[in-house]
């Protein structure tokens, strides 16, 4: 059954960039807890910047997507969306997947990332979970009781970077493997026509 999430939470999954839930970092021990809550207060501050800045629909997909990468570890993010279907898939193909699937969540989510001009923003605690660090976060929007998001970090790409987020319990890398999955299957499971499809959709 897919998974719907509110505009709310839509929005906030662009942030992310993501995909799946299964794909857990190696130990990360080197990160401290400082670290962590440096670089989500650093990717919250630059969304605040690209949704302020009055810039054209073109522009805030561009920011975003660079967001993404600067922050965002997109490999793993992308193999996770992708799911059982990356083992099989050639590192030619990962690589066009990967680099389709950030310029299509920065699309998709961009035309909503408006909502966020004005909102507010606190990082309030991180703490070790499993092999990677949480960051808890407050979002409070205009006209909105604020909410919580909490973000998983980690330095397994050898920075620190985010890899999933968790909005009022829901998972978004789960909820966007779900919908990758869809879209595959309706491609026949053919990876190729589904990149393509990528790279103009969103």
């Amino acid at each position: 059954m897919p998974i719907y999430m509110t505009d709310r939470r839509r929005v906030l999954a662009g942030i992310a960039g993501l995909g799946c839930a299964t794909v857990l970092p190696m130990p990360a021990a080197a990160m401290t807890q400082a670290q962590a809550r440096t670089l989500i207060d650093r990717v919250m501050a630059d969304v605040q910047s690209i949704v302020n800045s009055g810039a054209s629909d073109a522009r805030v997909y561009s920011r975003f997507e660079g967001l993404f990468d600067q922050y965002g570890d997109v490999p793993i993010i992308a193999r996770s969306a992708l799911g059982p279907p990356a083992r099989s898939a050639s590192a030619s193909q990962m690589r066009a997947f990967t680099s389709a699937f950030s310029s299509y969540m920065a699309r998709k989510y961009g035309r909503q990332f408006r909502r966020f001009a004005g909102a507010s923003a606190a990082v309030n605690d991180a703490h070790p979970l499993q092999s990677f660090w949480e960051v808890e976060t407050t979002m409070t929007m205009r006209g909105e009781a604020p909410f919580e998001v909490r973000w998983h970090v980690s330095d397994r790409s050898g920075s620190n970077r985010f890899f999933n987020i968790i909005i009022e319990g829901v998972n978004v890398l789960a909820a966007e493997r779900q919908e990758i999955g869809t879209m595959l299957e309706r491609r026949g499971g053919n990876l190729e026509r589904m990149i393509q499809d990528l790279q103009n959709a969103g």
